[in-house]
């Protein structure tokens, strides 16, 4: 590529890049959404998925002490404030999926346990370390484009299939909280993260960078389901 490419088709590009290795094309997210997964099989997947997202907000936190600018800080601390929920601590992201799990018979000792009973998978760790990297290690560009487009902006058109189906097996509204909460947040955080993604990526080799980084991103994601699905599915 030789020139920089505008908005309209940067932000196209970023969003083709997640589409090959999105999660709603795997066997595990197809059968998910069609009803074929056990209570006892969601709360094995509630295990992994805890703990790659329990250290998001701290992730947040790295990323957000890095952006030079203040309105790119601000919006990156309403996601974390999001994630943590100060003035109403239960509602915090990670919890509300411990209370997920527990409805799927997951004690709290065990899925806050996991690491040490040696449950976690290795493409769950290489996810969460994926994370690490991108929150410090690579360009704000990067890591806006590899978190915010290709992981978040995931999840709105993934959940709602999950709701749908899990409501038919009897769970809550309340059990489901962690879901809606996804649903209703992530799309606005998937457009603010094409946004500062344009704003850091001022050159074609930054923008290739980017793209790159959602690709990476959804394949870690991907692979990490690979290994969920093996696991959980036996």
């Amino acid at each position: 590529m030789s020139e920089l490419l505008n908005t309209d088709s940067f932000f196209a590009a970023l969003q083709n890049a997640r589409l090959p290795k999105h999660g709603g094309g795997h066997p595990f997210s197809r059968a998910w959404a069609a009803g074929e997964l056990s209570r006892k099989q969601l709360g094995d997947w509630a295990i992994q998925h805890f703990y790659y997202i329990d250290p998001i907000p701290q992730q947040f936190a790295a990323l957000y002490a890095r952006l030079p600018d203040l309105d790119a800080r601000q919006h990156l601390l309403e996601n974390l404030l999001g994630e943590e929920m100060p003035a109403c601590p239960e509602k915090r992201h990670p919890d509300l999926l411990r209370k997920f799990a527990r409805v799927c018979g997951v004690s709290d000792d065990r899925i806050t346990g996991a690491e040490r009973a040696k449950l976690i998978l290795p493409g769950t760790r290489a996810m969460r370390a994926w994370i690490w990297e991108l929150a410090t290690l690579r360009s704000l560009g990067e890591a806006c484009a590899g978190i915010m487009v290709a992981l978040e902006g995931q999840l709105p058109t993934l959940y709602p299939k999950y709701v749908e189906t899990m409501r038919a097996m009897g769970f809550s509204e309340d059990d489901l909280e962690f879901f809606i909460v996804h649903i209703e947040n992530d799309t606005e955080h998937a457009d603010v993260g094409l946004e500062l993604t344009a704003r850091y990526c001022t050159s074609c080799a930054e923008q290739q960078r980017a793209i790159a980084a959602v690709q990476a991103s959804a394949e870690m994601r991907f692979a990490m389901l690979d290994g969920i699905n093996i696991s959980v599915r036996l």
